[in-house]
């Protein structure tokens, strides 16, 4: 047990100027963290003691899914993410670690930089330790801190420079023992957010930066989220915005017939979607063509969809560049022959098509049939463009962010969005590392294979802010019992009653005995003070001793998540603690 009065609790009354959210607010105010500069945050004893709760937790999940732990070091040669599969891209985000002392030159490139996670780094480990299949299957894991040079730091933890996450590499000898261990894995995340009071749900997601054939993000519901949820209660679909897709377009949807010859017409200073679906030209924009450039690895490729339809751009990682962006009207009109606002893809109106990487057609284009796109030549447009007939596609997909309300994959009910927190995210990542890192082993047949990876994250700092941001109220904390970092707290309303003492010093042993984590407010302050504070820092059950109760005989037990107030006798209030305190552990 801890006494309040010889602890570090420093709550404050007015919430940071920098604080945007409720939990970033109450994670200062309730004394948890302090912040140090943008995106970098000390923990102080009570964010301490629940970071270190989510951490056993986790390890626990983790080793009951069959993982094993190890420790990596967080400063890496550059080489071996130059060796890599994604140094281009992730150099963006990293820290670089070079010598600090005077008279030393910092090089053009990096000797060493700071990890944001491990895959280069456990893939050459487990390929010069692992040569057999014997030795297969493996799943090692770490909770340690990781590096991002995040630009724009904010809402505390959730976006910072250092950061704790658990984070796990499995290797396996074929796909179907990968898709075993993610699975394990998945289940093993489902476990640890419900044991630690976290509403967790398991949506499909992007692989990004990251590569591999399929993932799935846990996202916690919270109002101020940093992603949308897509999803339908009914059928379980669930994806991230990133990945969403609808049944918007139907499967057996038939190309529309052309409905006459494609027609040039004047649009001088119509170069948006809005203003040619204003008169005089009245084109609605879900008849109308809408036609994007992008630099994809140094060349430019098109994008096209109906101009209501807005890019969802995480999904242009399915084309295959390393790096992608949008051109500037400097690369675009050499290659198009018009800057942008007056773009197109009819057959032979490109000024230079050879040049581009691809024109890529989002499906739901299918729906226009026959609409209005640019010709390619400054203020001016297309009209009867015919989908089939008239616009040089390369390739159809999936590229338009979906909208609530369209029909669910699964069951063609409307689909719903709301705000959710990224805490953790599992990838199947195949052999794009291991076949860059050589990471092969012998099979029975004494043939070399690649080893078949999958990787996994948890953020402990996003998901301790989560939490908060998921449970609290306008007093502050509402901590779920497993986490809390005290789950019991004496309230000792006068320090100087001896009588008062004792009791409380009994009940705090009690609850001790009992299993939980007991502070004990010894200080001499105001009882309004003391209530505040318990309730700011989100205490799950609190005892009152002393003042008029001791004269009746009794003590007040009150729950933070309920109103009501238990008399307990004196003679009994220990044994009702106990039982509390066992109803509580019971539900974890």
């Amino acid at each position: 047990m801890k006494f309040w009065s010889q602890y570090f609790i420093p709550t404050l009354k007015e919430s940071p100027a920098d604080a945007e959210i409720a939990s970033h607010k109450l994670l200062v105010r309730a004394g948890l963290v302090r912040k140090l500069g943008g995106g970098l945050y000390t923990y102080l004893p009570l964010g301490l003691r629940v970071m270190q709760k989510l951490t056993q937790i986790c390890r626990e999940e983790m080793e009951r899914a069959g993982a094993i732990e190890l420790w990596m070091p967080h400063v890496h040669p550059v080489e071996f993410w130059q060796q890599g599969p994604r140094w281009t891209a992730a150099r963006e985000i990293m820290f670089r670690a070079d010598s600090a002392g005077d008279g030393k030159r910092t090089p053009r490139e990096p000797e060493f930089v700071l990890g944001p996670t491990h895959e280069e780094i456990i893939t050459p480990l487990v390929k010069a330790e692992i040569t057999s299949y014997r030795d297969l299957p493996k799943n090692f894991f770490q909770i340690a801190t990781k590096f991002r040079n995040e630009i724009r730091p904010r809402y505390g933890l959730m976006r910072a420079k250092e950061f704790v996450m658990m984070d796990a590499y499995s290797f396996d000898a074929n796909d179907d023992g990968a898709i075993k261990s993610y699975h394990a894995m998945k289940a093993a995340y489902e476990a640890f957010f419900r044991r630690i009071g976290a509403q967790a749900i398991a949506v499909e997601a992007d692989t990004g930066v990251m590569g591999g054939s399929f993932s799935h993000e846990f996202m916690v519901p919270a109002e101020i989220g940093d992603d949308d949820v897509i999803y339908n209660e009914e059928s379980g679909y669930a994806a991230n915005r990133e990945k969403a897709t609808s049944a918007l377009v139907p499967k057996d949807l038939a190309d529309a017939a052309p409905t006459g010859v494609v027609e040039e017409f004047a649009t001088p200073g119509v170069v948006t979607i809005a203003a040619l679906a204003a008169a005089p030209h009245s084109v609605p924009a879900e008849q109308q063509f809408k036609t994007l450039i992008f630099m994809g690895d140094g060349k430019p490729f098109a994008v096209v969809l109906r101009g209501s339809d807005e890019l969802e751009e995480a999904k242009l990682g399915a084309l295959g560049f390393t790096l992608f962006r949008p051109a500037t009207s400097e690369e675009i009109e050499p290659v198009m022959g018009a800057k942008p606002g007056s773009l197109g893809t009819v057959k032979g109106t490109i000024k230079n098509s050879a040049a581009l990487a691809g024109i890529f057609a989002d499906h739901a284009i299918r729906l226009i049939g026959n609409g209005t796109t640019g010709a390619n030549k400054d203020g001016f447009h297309f009209r009867h463009v015919n989908v089939a007939r008239d616009l040089a596609i390369t390739k159809f997909g999936d590229f338009r962010r979906v909208r609530p309300g369209e029909p669910d994959p699964k069951s063609g009910q409307p689909l719903k969005s709301r705000r959710g927190i990224e805490v953790g995210h599992i990838f199947k990542l195949g052999t794009k590392y291991s076949e860059k890192f050589g990471a092969v082993y012998t099979d029975d047949q004494k043939q070399s294979n690649l080893m078949v990876m999958g990787c996994y994250g948890i953020g402990i700092g996003r998901t301790l802010q989560a939490i908060i941001e998921q449970s609290h109220d306008a007093d502050g904390i509402v901590w779920p019992w497993a986490v809390a970092p005290f789950q019991v707290l004496i309230c000792l309303l006068d320090p100087q009653d001896a009588e008062a003492s004792a009791m409380a010093k009994k009940l705090a042993a009690a609850a001790d005995q009992a299993g939980a984590d007991v502070l004990v407010d010894d200080r001499a302050e105001r009882p309004g003070v003391k209530f505040k504070d318990a309730d700011l820092i989100g205490v799950p059950l609190r005892v009152t001793v002393g003042g008029r109760g001791m004269k009746e005989g009794i003590v007040e037990m009150k729950w933070r998540t309920q109103k009501d107030v238990a008399k307990l006798p004196l003679a009994e209030a220990e044994a009702r603690l106990a039982a509390a305190i066992a109803g509580a552990a019971k539900q974890i």
